[in-house]
This record gives structure tokens, sequence and C-alpha cells, in this order.
């Protein structure tokens, strides 16, 4: 694996954690040298995982649309930053990027653009690994959402199981390799 593609959120939380599990995220993929790969913001955690990777002597990407590169800030000391003209480009391009996905806590954007690489995972445009950092259960609502609707006949139990939800760093890195 030579990319990872993280979503996460423009402000930090409410908890210190999430702020910790995502600076550990970053740490770890630099030290394996896994590149970074993100939305190009300086601000919350989106900010903090860019500056951590780099921090760890690692390479991080970040894709903009043009819109947003004054409303999010955009990231200065990127190894690389692409601006881009739409949302739909930003997606596509990350994950063209990446050889994996992951979700670290975050909002409607963060989960929108999860949520899509899954969709596309089960409608076979991609077998990139998908996953979320569950800092203290963050995203158990999602997890019990995915089981209700495999128990309710809308989502196969494989395609469940395609989407890692895990408690830690060193657990999520494991079910990538």
């Amino acid at each position: 694996m030579r990319a990872v593609c993280v979503y996460c959120g423009s402000s930090v939380g409410a908890d210190p954690a999430y702020l910790e599990a995502t600076q550990a995220l970053a740490q770890a993929l630099a030290a394996r040298g896994i590149q970074v790969v993100y939305g190009g913001a300086a601000v919350g955690l989106m900010g903090a995982l860019a500056d951590a990777a780099l921090a760890a002597g690692g390479e991080v990407v970040g894709v903009m649309p043009r819109h947003l590169v004054e409303r999010e800030i955009a990231h200065q000391g990127l190894t690389q930053l692409h601006v881009v003209a739409t949302m739909h480009e930003r997606k596509a391009l990350m994950a063209e990027l990446s050889d994996g996905f992951v979700a670290l806590p975050g909002g409607i954007g963060t989960l929108e653009e999860l949520i899509e690489m899954y969709t596309w995972a089960q409608l076979g445009l991609h077998h990139k690994p998908l996953g979320v950092l569950n800092t203290r259960g963050y995203y158990d609502g999602l997890a019990a959402f995915l089981d209700h609707a495999v128990a309710e006949g809308f989502l196969v139990p494989e395609r469940r199981a395609s989407l890692v939800v895990a408690a830690d760093v060193p657990e999520l890195l494991r079910s990538f390799e």
C-alpha cells in the first residue's frame, strides 16, 4: 500500500481523543512510508492530520476544489496540493490516488465521502480496503445501522464486513494488510 485517503473533520471536535487519534494515524502512516491523501485543508482534524504526517517525515497530498481553497484554508506546506474545479473531481482524484480509505471522526462531508467509496466498492468500481477509526465509539451508530441493514436484507453480510470498524490505529492498519 503506497497511499491512503483519509476523510476527517474540518474542526477538531469536542473530545481531545479525536485529535490524538488523528495524529497517531498520521504518524503510523508516515512510519510505514504510506502517503496521506486528504482534502487539503489546514484547519481541524484535516490540518492536524497533514501536520502530524509531515512532521513525521511523511508525504501528504491534498485535493481541494477551487471554491474551498479560501473557505477551508488550503494547507500551504503539503508535498502536493491539487486544486480542482468541483467536489466530484475532488473525490474522484482522491480515489484514484489512493490504495485504501479511512474515515476519522468528522461531520456529514466525512460520512458522505466514506459512503460514496463504500458504494463504489459494492458496485465493483474498486476493490480497495475501507475502514473507520472508531475513536471513543464515534462510529458505533454507523456500525449498528449497517448491521440493521444486513438484518433487514438490504446489505449482504460480505459487503458489511468490507467496512472495517477499528478501535485503534494498529487494528485498522492490520486490517488493511
